[in-house]
């Protein structure tokens, strides 16, 4: 196994809260995907969920080398959880292709965020 690349960004949490207050749901849906939505609408702070989930897609964009756009959008990116609460990256579409393509078998994610930030590492591998 060879690691690919890795990426890791950092979201301030206000940041993006005032996003979803001022765009609503049309921000939600324009980056994350249903399972993402129903999983940190159950959160006592939201935000909080959101901000880790969208430094992740960030971090999986820089580990792939491409950034958000033609060749791995956001919501080609989906974190899900394992039973044992450990996240996990599902990548759709254009961003799975990608990932094909660049030789990627494996994501590993990390996620941990404060009373301010969220933060994300990734680390993308193959043979």
């Amino acid at each position: 196994m060879r690691i690919i690349g890795i990426g890791v960004d950092i979201v301030e949490i206000a940041r993006l809260d005032a996003a979803i207050q001022r765009q609503g749901r049309a921000f939600i849906d324009r980056c994350f995907l249903p399972n993402e939505q129903a999983y940190c609408d159950t959160h006592r702070e939201p935000a909080r969920c959101y901000a880790a989930r969208f430094a992740a897609k960030e971090a999986v964009a820089k580990a792939l080398g491409t950034g958000i756009g033609a060749q791995l959008a956001l919501l080609d990116i989906e974190i899900r959880r394992k039973a044992s609460g450990e996240p996990f990256i599902v990548l759709h579409g254009t961003g799975a292709e990608t990932a094909k393509r660049l030789g990627i078998s494996q994501i590993l994610i990390s996620l941990s965020h404060s009373e301010h930030y969220a933060v994300a590492n990734i680390t993308a591998s193959g043979d």
